[in-house]
C-alpha cells in the first residue's frame, strides 16, 4: 500500500472537485469571460492542486520515508533523495 492509502478517498474527492473546477474554467474561456475572473479561478485551481500535492507529500513522508529510515542503508538514502527531489519540484512550481 502506498503512503496515501489511508487518505486515498479524500485525495480522490479533492481531485474530482479540482477537475470540475478546471472544466468550469474551460467554459469561462469558451464564453469569453473577463480575463481577470478566469485568472482568479486558475489561481484557485493551482492552489487546490498544490494542497493535494502537499497532502500526498506529507503522507509519503509519514509512511514511505519513515519505513525507509527504519530499514536504513541504501533504501533510506534513495527515499530521502527522492523526497528531496519531490520537494524541490513543488517549490519550483
Amino acid at each position: 500500500m502506498h503512503g496515501y492509502g489511508e487518505r486515498k478517498d479524500d485525495h480522490l474527492r479533492r481531485l474530482r472537485r479540482i477537475e470540475g473546477q478546471v472544466r468550469g474554467i474551460s467554459r469561462m474561456v469558451e464564453e469569453d469571460t473577463y480575463c481577470i475572473d478566469v485568472l482568479t479561478q486558475l489561481s484557485a485551481a493551482t492552489r487546490a492542486l498544490q494542497s493535494v500535492a502537499l497532502g500526498l507529500l506529507d503522507d509519503h513522508m509519514a509512511h514511505c520515508l519513515v519505513a525507509a529510515a527504519r530499514a536504513g542503508g541504501q533504501e533510506q538514502d534513495d527515499k530521502l533523495k527522492e523526497a528531496s527531489a519531490a520537494i524541490a519540484r513543488l517549490v519550483r512550481s
